[in-house]
């Protein structure tokens, strides 16, 4: 890992990334694409050492309350996060200073910084995004092999509804021909509604891929999936948005579980509900966008 320096760490619509990189070893991750110029080795972690210092400037300096957001490009709860406590610190800013948080994330290590998501929600609003993809937990292993597994990761939604915390899946992306199963989407449905989540986000079931996600992509497919490439090359060439063969069949079952059961399924509102700043104390609501 190394230090970047900025001179900012919130963005104009209140978005924060601490490190730019990852070690999740995600075979498909997005974040990996040349668009975002990361210019250094992806596992050589960029750290805003800073970021607390320029949090709190920006949280002195605004007018009103908002939500702020974070794990957009760069999961807030890489490895080394046990080790710098940077999210930690900011999350003391954010819960000191009176903002909501909405904060993404696939790792377990969330639940170390319990104490203080409930103390934002007590205050305040915050939303738990919780990414699952994959059911079998040996799939999992070889899609997102550096991180805690699907079930460990509905475990950490139960423990934040248990909490009264509000919580958000990502089920997405999903892979064609590897995990873009009724039986897949069945277990990672079942999840959700065990765990009272208040919306699912899914953009159709499928994937993207850009240059440099590609690449990478397709090593990875030739190492665990042999054949896989070919079979993506033949069905898809070089297109950016890679749906499955059963896209229709899965989204209506995935839209038909919610309406069931309660769950928000229309992106639009669950992103608004995320930028919506609450003040449970004085009972004003503030709209403010952090993405």
């Amino acid at each position: 890992m190394h230090n970047i320096e900025v001179k900012s760490i919130l963005s104009a619509a209140n978005g924060m990334n601490i490190y730019r990189g990852c070690l999740h070893g995600c075979i498909y991750c997005d974040a990996r694409s040349s668009c975002y110029q990361i210019n250094h080795v992806f596992e050589d972690i960029a750290v805003k050492y800073q970021a607390p210092e320029l949090l709190e400037q920006a949280l002195r300096r605004k007018r009103k309350k908002c939500m702020i957001g974070t794990g957009g490009m760069s999961d807030p709860y890489i490895p080394i996060e046990k080790e710098l406590g940077l999210t930690r610190r900011c999350l003391e800013l954010i819960d000191e200073y009176g903002y909501g948080i909405a904060i993404q994330t696939k790792s377990d290590l969330i639940l170390r910084d319990l104490d203080l998501l409930k103390s934002i929600n007590r205050k305040t609003k915050c939303v738990v995004q919780i990414t699952m993809t994959t059911y079998d937990e040996e799939l999992c292993h070889i899609l997102e092999p550096n991180v805690c597994t699907t079930k460990r990761r509905f475990e950490v939604l139960k423990i934040m509804q248990e909490e009264g915390i509000p919580t958000v899946c990502w089920m997405t992306p999903i892979l064609p021909f590897i995990n873009d199963t009724k039986e897949n989407m069945e277990g990672l449905l079942d999840y959700c509604i065990r765990a009272k989540v208040y919306g699912i986000l899914q953009f159709g079931v499928g994937v993207t891929l850009r240059d440099g996600d590609r690449e990478y992509f397709y090593r990875k497919l030739e190492e665990h999936f042999p054949g896989m490439k070919q079979r993506y090359i033949r069905s898809f060439g070089n297109a950016y948005e890679i749906p499955s063969p059963d896209q229709q069949a899965l989204v209506e079952e995935i839209s038909n579980v919610c309406k069931a059961h309660g769950i928000v399924y229309d992106a639009e509102k669950i992103f608004d509900y995320m930028k919506l700043f609450e003040d449970k104390g004085e009972g004003e609501q503030i709209t403010l966008s952090f993405l």
